[in-house]
């Protein structure tokens, strides 16, 4: 049998984030369900089909509402809340290594997009992806920049995408772990000094000084999330002109790896 394109566990945690219906003092068409269009979304995010093929015999409306749906629940802060909600449920079951993250970035090729150069594929246009997963590949946080920007500076930037998880236990949020393991791409003395300054401590490889390979046995898990993110078939080439929806895509692609790791561990 089939599994559901929207299982009932991602409705039952998505349900409660989603804002209210807008009113409608002068009538006009009448808005899809709110399932209906995520059911949509989800499709498209999986199977990498351009908006205007959705079918509407899957009664997900037309693609534009569905986008405008994934648009708008973008700017409500849906998917970033929902990342969080699902991370702290795995967070209260103890099932989040905080020992040591690791953090490393993937290029995508940005398509119809216009994003920086990538100086790695002959300047064609192009989004990097930077990301920091715990000690099981379970994904805290992520950055997106263009494919010209160098690895180092967004250390920092991706570490403060964490969001707070509360354990609901008495006691502040967790929001860093214990170590970093990262390759000699942010091998500099102020990626360290960021790193101790939120109180983690650096694993970087040093150029020239040592050998990455003692680190792989860590950073490994990182570039296996990175290839869960592009098992759905909207991220690996970045079809979206605009940020903001292909950054929606990316939170939700993340919720869905993080309900994964829940029904894995918990």
């Amino acid at each position: 049998m089939a599994r559901p394109l929207l299982p009932d566990d991602l409705w039952n945690a998505i349900a409660p984030l989603l804002p209210p219906p807008r009113p409608r003092p002068k009538g006009g068409r009448r808005p899809i369900e709110n399932r209906a269009a995520l059911t949509g979304i989800l499709f498209v995010l999986r199977s990498g089909l351009p908006w205007e093929m959705l079918s509407a015999e899957m009664g997900c409306g037309c693609g534009m509402r569905c986008w405008r749906r994934l648009r708008d629940w973008r700017e409500a802060g849906v998917w970033a809340r929902l990342h969080q909600v699902l991370l702290e449920r795995l967070h209260a079951a103890g099932e989040i290594d905080w020992s040591r993250a690791s953090l490393d970035s993937a290029s995508v090729p940005a398509g119809s997009a216009t994003a920086g150069p990538n100086p790695t594929d002959r300047g064609k246009p192009g989004t990097k992806r930077h990301l920091v997963t715990d000690a099981r590949g379970t994904p805290l946080g992520f950055c997106l920049s263009g494919a010209n920007r160098h690895d180092s500076p967004m250390l920092a930037p991706t570490l403060d995408a964490i969001p707070p998880l509360r354990s609901g236990r008495r006691g502040r949020p967790r929001q860093r772990p214990g170590k970093l393991h990262a390759d000699k791409a942010y091998d500099a003395k102020p990626r360290r000094q960021e790193c101790r300054a939120r109180g983690i401590v650096p694993r970087i490889a040093r150029k020239g000084i040592e050998s990455s390979e003692p680190l792989g046995r860590h950073r490994w898990v990182v570039e296996r999330t990175h290839a869960w993110f592009n098992r759905f078939r909207r991220l690996p080439i970045r079809y979206e002109r605009r940020s903001d929806i292909y950054e929606a895509f990316t939170s939700l692609a993340a919720s869905l790896i993080t309900l994964n790791q829940i029904k894995r561990f918990c």
